[in-house]
């Protein structure tokens, strides 16, 4: 008799690649919604969890979606219909999320962004702290306008850039939102810095530091972990693994 996996047999192997006690401490990653001892036959991978993507697990025979995004952030004070939490619990669909212990792990969100970009031997910008979770890579000397093209067309998407002037071989990388890290990546030694996100003050901070500011959003610098992790999930255990569509809630024109 096949036997399926649980719940926590899920939870347990994520740990094992991207480990929750790694997360940040303002973080909530780990298991938010439902029974671990269930036994799962099929599992639906998204960066949001979304209302849509809860109907479409539904509507689908998913029991477990797994996501980088937390369906449950900050405390809650009612639980009530139509809520994205009310709705798996009352779907009875268990939610694993993994965020920022998925942006640091080896192999999780900004080493695969890196590959997508095309970047070779990524390594942490720092051994520790929240800096761990960005990679600096070294690349073929490059103008910033090039750089942002690359990024562009890897992506998929428009990106905004705030050219500092000058050439770039060193370039960080955070996907989602990084521009909290401007300082530590200048400090670094960066040329260049790829990121999901960052607000006007950061593009003015960063060319005054001399780095040029490179952001892709949100979603398009983030959602590239989710196949990957799709597939990681699908060597490992004898279940269906499926990729819950999505698209990213910026349009660009």
């Amino acid at each position: 008799m096949e036997c399926r996996p649980t719940v926590k047999n899920i939870y347990d192997y994520i740990d094992s690649i991207a480990p929750f006690e790694e997360q940040c401490e303002w973080d909530n990653s780990g298991l938010l919604v439902g029974n671990p001892c269930r036994e799962i036959s099929k599992i639906g991978v998204v960066l949001d969890i979304t209302a849509d993507a809860v109907r479409y697990a539904a509507a689908n025979g998913i029991e477990l979606i797994v996501s980088h995004h937390p369906v449950i952030f900050r405390p809650v004070k009612a639980f009530l219909e139509g809520d994205v939490s009310y709705l798996l619990a009352k779907n009875g669909i268990s939610a694993i999320c993994a965020h920022t212990s998925l942006d640091r792990a080896n192999g999780g969100v900004n080493d695969v962004l890196a590959e997508t970009l095309g970047f070779r031997n990524p390594v942490p910008l720092a051994a520790e702290g929240e800096s761990a979770m960005i990679r600096k890579v070294i690349i073929e000397e490059t103008e910033a306008n090039e750089l942002a093209m690359l990024v562009a067309d890897r992506l998929s998407t428009g990106v905004q850039l705030a050219d500092c002037g000058k050439k770039i071989d060193t370039v960080a990388l955070c996907g989602g939102a990084g521009g909290d890290f401007i300082h530590a990546v200048a400090g670094s030694g960066c040329d260049a810095y790829i990121t999901g996100e960052a607000k006007h003050h950061e593009y003015l901070e960063a060319k005054d530091l001399g780095l040029t500011l490179i952001s892709a959003g949100h979603f398009e610098t983030e959602n590239p972990v989710v196949a990957v992790l799709a597939k990681k999930i699908k060597d490992n255990f004898d279940c269906e693994v499926e990729v819950i569509p999505q698209k990213s809630p910026v349009e660009y024109y």
